[in-house]
């Protein structure tokens, strides 16, 4: 396991890639490590630009701000474009490629296509392509151990949408199969 990962997760705004980034820095609380999330959208979010920092680290923090991530999740072709160069060597890259057409060869850096919108479609989980994304994050880079990845799922999905829980982890477990 890691112990210090900064990531960038970045998409359109309704895509769920703040959520994704609050799931992964719950399950670092969880685990009492030091974090941070650092949301960035644009003010239409949905359809605009969406990306968030997350830290996780042994370490104090001294900056929530990741310009040279050692992971990066790109749910579309802007996001991708505008990232990939950032993350720094040894690091991983895990793209969404249902909405990602030009998925480049980054020398020195892990890069993982998965088709996670159409995954999420296919088995009936709309708009859970976020979670497929962080399952496949988790199973490339072990960001925390999996018992407090799926603890940190159940305090993620608020009481409102607890008939969303069992679809969110069935998607999270495509996600870390994929």
């Amino acid at each position: 396991m890691s112990r210090s990962l900064n990531i960038v997760l970045a998409g359109f705004g309704g895509q769920g890639v703040l959520f994704a980034g609050k799931l992964i820095a719950y399950a670092g609380l969880l685990e009492d490590r030091e974090v941070s999330w650092l949301p960035s959208y644009g003010p239409e979010m949905r359809g605009g630009t969406a990306n968030c920092s997350v830290c996780l680290s042994d370490d104090p923090i001294g900056s929530p701000l990741v310009l040279a991530p050692n992971a990066l999740v790109a749910m579309n072709q802007p996001s991708l474009d505008k990232f990939e160069r950032s993350v720094t060597e040894g690091g991983v890259v895990v793209a969404d490629s249902t909405l990602i057409a030009d998925i480049p060869d980054v020398p020195g850096v892990n890069v993982c296509a998965i088709p996670a919108t159409a995954m999420a479609e296919e088995a009936g989980f709309k708009k859970l392509a976020n979670i497929i994304m962080a399952g496949k994050l988790f199973a490339e880079t072990r960001f925390c151990a999996e018992d407090t990845l799926w603890k940190a799922m159940e305090k993620c999905v608020p009481a409102s949408k607890a008939a969303m829980l069992e679809m969110n982890k069935k998607a999270l477990r495509l996600g870390m199969e994929a």
